[in-house]
């Protein structure tokens, strides 16, 4: 396919017909019904059913369609990237990959560290699930990813920055005073509790699982979750208690939940990813570096 071929099926993708595409990139509804038709033709097979004046993407449309999105938004990046350098303020670029618990306070506080010694830098920031991280990696699509929990694969390296912990989010007037007071709750005390079940395929729920069959508890939970914003949110809603990490807990709103030491204490290393063959980045090492303050810095306050 041409660009032309592409920008016109994007286009007709996103408005559903070959009208409003032509609206959406500027040209003639006759050029839109061109450009498709020779781009068929050079395909082999259609992208549209015709039925009734709407046009119904095909398999083969619909199979094609994640790789054109890709496909513009590195578009985008170019066009930002051209526009940088246009007014002189380029200094590099860096693409960055965090699993979405560091997206919400570690990497906001990393950035504007980040920024203090590198303000001219353009920085993409995409918040993904750690086997996405690990694949965009293995691509060489980023510059460098943190994740939760050891990675083993051959094309990557792993720093470790620091050992998180689970910690409980208990929505005000669920457990006593004295227990609040005390700081800690163990496993064992959430037997009776709601508590908000994460998703066994993250590695940390996965950690959570064992540790529960471990300790021979089995917690009651009714909602399961695939994020640990989502399990704080409900926290924060007194719907259940939230199991998180304790980079998450760093968004707790102390006026709606208590954030108690768990026990037995389950560890939630943190990891920077980097790809092998990947030529080094000094920005991407400044990056992980202010990471790791921060996250020193608030897991363990002096």
């Amino acid at each position: 396919m041409r660009l032309r071929h592409i920008e016109v099926f994007n286009a007709i993708m996103l408005t559903g017909s070959v009208s409003a595409a032509a609206r959406l990139i500027n040209v003639t509804q006759p050029a839109v019904s061109r450009v498709l038709a020779h781009a068929e033709l050079q395909l082999g097979f259609p992208l549209f059913q015709r039925t009734k004046g709407r046009l119904t993407p095909t398999n083969e449309a619909q199979t094609l369609y994640p790789h054109i999105e890709r496909l513009f938004a590195q578009l985008d990046d170019v066009q930002r990237l051209a526009n940088s350098l246009k007014q002189g303020h380029q200094d590099g670029e860096l693409h960055i990959l965090t699993v979405l618990a560091l997206s919400y306070e570690v990497l906001p506080r990393a950035l504007k560290l980040f920024r203090q010694q590198h303000p001219n830098v353009v920085v993409t920031m995409d918040a993904l699930h750690s086997p996405q991280i690990i694949s965009s990696l293995v691509l060489q699509e980023a510059d460098v990813g943190f994740v939760f929990s050891a990675i083993a694969h051959p094309s990557l390296e792993q720093r470790h920055l620091a050992d998180g912990r689970m910690v409980c989010v208990v929505p005000k007037g669920v457990l006593s005073a004295k227990q609040v007071k005390h700081g800690v709750v163990n496993l064992a005390d959430l037997a009776q509790t709601p508590v908000v079940n994460i998703d066994v395929r993250d590695p940390v729920g996965s950690t959570l699982s064992h540790a529960c069959r471990e300790a021979g508890v089995g917690l009651s939970s009714a909602i399961t979750v695939q994020t640990y914003h989502a399990a704080l949110a409900l926290a924060h809603h007194g719907l259940a208690v939230a199991l998180v990490d304790s980079c998450t807990a760093l968004s707790a709103d102390a006026s709606k939940v208590d954030v108690l030491v768990l026990e037995p204490q389950i560890v939630v290393p943190i990891k920077a990813l980097r790809a092998v063959n990947r030529p080094g980045s000094l920005l991407a090492s400044a990056m992980t570096q202010c990471v790791q303050q921060v996250v020193e810095a608030a897991l363990h306050p002096s």
